[in-house]
């Protein structure tokens, strides 16, 4: 039987991949050169454009089809975490951070919790690498 937390898990899983999927394909889109230009200016190597933007299209992706949902969230914390402290901070919560915020706690909520209700990792590997202690 289907339960509330995860049909919230997988309402959060979903959303969080369409937003992460769609910056994604922003920066990619835009030209992922504008944006290693502009890591670089606020101090960050150019580099990590390419990084950022390919996790979150990715990883965008991985969370829709509930694949490794655990560790793209862990990834996308730390994604929040550098946007928050590097470039929102300075603005202030509403004109700032406070969008950042929310997305790094439902990526923290899915990093911690998971979400397997109509997810690949439940398909392909029938739950046993979701939540569950290896002895």
């Amino acid at each position: 039987m289907i339960n509330k937390q995860e049909i919230g898990g997988l309402i959060l899983r979903v959303i969080l991949g369409v937003v992460f999927l769609a910056h994604g394909a922003g920066k990619i889109q835009g030209g992922i050169a504008n944006t290693a230009v502009w890591f670089d200016s606020i101090g960050l190597p150019g580099f990590l454009a390419y990084v950022v933007a390919i996790s979150e299209f990715a990883g965008g992706i991985a969370l829709i089809l509930g694949l490794g949902t655990r560790l793209v969230g862990a990834i996308f914390v730390l994604i929040m975490l550098g946007a928050i402290i590097k470039v929102k901070l300075a603005a202030g919560f509403l004109d700032g951070y406070a969008y950042d915020l929310v997305l790094l706690a439902i990526a923290a909520h899915l990093s911690l919790n998971g979400s397997k209700l109509y997810s690949m990792d439940q398909l392909l590997f029938d739950g046993r690498g979701e939540g569950k202690k290896v002895a």
